[in-house]
């Protein structure tokens, strides 16, 4: 080996040592442009192993800014609530309104507060209706976009969800980057809700469905939970399959199959999560305003695998 090879390997070493240039384990974590990644590409179908990988207890009294950021009204990236003297016209604030985040809040402090070690995610009424949002509530929500994205694993979150006609209290999971372009990239329904059900619905989505409105392999189904407590809702991510659970027990499973391509596998990239509690769509009207308040309550997030 010729001198300059061995002075080009002992340099190229030495920056490895001292962290300036780093390898990136199958599991991570690892960050780019400020968002933390975790992969675990390799994972095993099989395997009864589960290691703690990522977490959040809400114990800290306030939001954690470095993994969550509070979920508000956006329009072409910009978040309205942060410009309130933004003008627009009745229609381009109806195709605001219209979004899945119709009445969420990311600056009224009713809307996501901090009690007992959780966080308290809420559906509240708008106290004041005169200024540039007249909106009749408020509801709060948290993600965890372009701060925490991963791909495989098992991603459980225990949460007690208050009843209310009109309520839509959600856990879910999309892409982070959307890789595949001129279709539906996957959205992982964890759970969702609605009004006084004693049951939630767990939902995949992709183009598949969606778009090409293929039934089989079944997409979704319901479970049965304890409404007067604290359940644990969670998925098993694989590079073949996905399996939903309450507290536990396996409610159903949706596998890649052979063909469908990614129009029906499209969970083959990082997503991050998305904890809400939303007001009206589709569980109907708020028809007993008195019942709000109402609280969706996370006690922790965990990630394993």
């Amino acid at each position: 080996m010729k001198k300059d090879q061995i002075y080009f390997i002992l340099f190229f070493l030495i920056l490895v040592a001292a962290g300036i240039i780093s390898f990136n384990t199958a599991s991570g974590p690892y960050t780019v442009e400020g968002n933390t990644f975790i992969q675990a590409e390799k994972r095993r179908n099989d395997s009864t192993t589960w290691e703690l990988v990522w977490e959040d207890q809400f114990d800290q009294g306030r939001l954690d800014t470095s993994k969550w950021s509070k979920i508000g009204l956006y329009t072409s990236e910009r978040l309205i609530e942060n410009f309130p003297k933004v003008k627009t016209d009745k229609n381009a604030w109806k195709e605001i309104v219209d979004l899945w985040a119709s009445y969420a809040s990311a600056i009224n402090p009713e809307a996501v507060q901090f009690e007992k070690n959780a966080v308290q995610l809420r559906g509240v009424l708008n106290q004041d209706t005169t200024g540039w949002d007249n909106r009749p509530y408020h509801t709060g929500g948290i993600w965890t976009y372009r701060k925490f994205a991963f791909q495989y694993g098992r991603i459980e979150v225990r949460a007690k969800l208050d009843p209310a006609y009109g309520a839509w209290p959600a856990i879910w999971m999309i892409p982070q980057e959307k890789i595949y372009a001129d279709q539906h990239n996957g959205e992982m329904d964890i759970m969702e809700r609605l009004n006084h059900d004693d049951f939630v619905y767990q939902t995949i989505h992709s183009h598949w469905n969606l778009n090409l409105k293929l039934e089989s392999p079944q997409r979704y189904t319901t479970a049965k939970i304890d409404t007067t407590d604290f359940n644990v809702y969670s998925v098993e991510w694989f590079p073949d399959k996905l399996r939903f659970a309450v507290n536990g027990k396996m409610s159903f499973e949706y596998s890649k199959i052979p063909g469908g391509g990614t129009f029906q596998w499209p969970f083959d990239q990082p997503f991050y999560l998305i904890v809400d509690q939303q007001l009206e769509g589709w569980p109907g009207k708020v028809t007993n305003p008195e019942e709000l308040p109402i609280n969706m309550v996370v006690d922790w997030v965990r990630l394993y695998q």
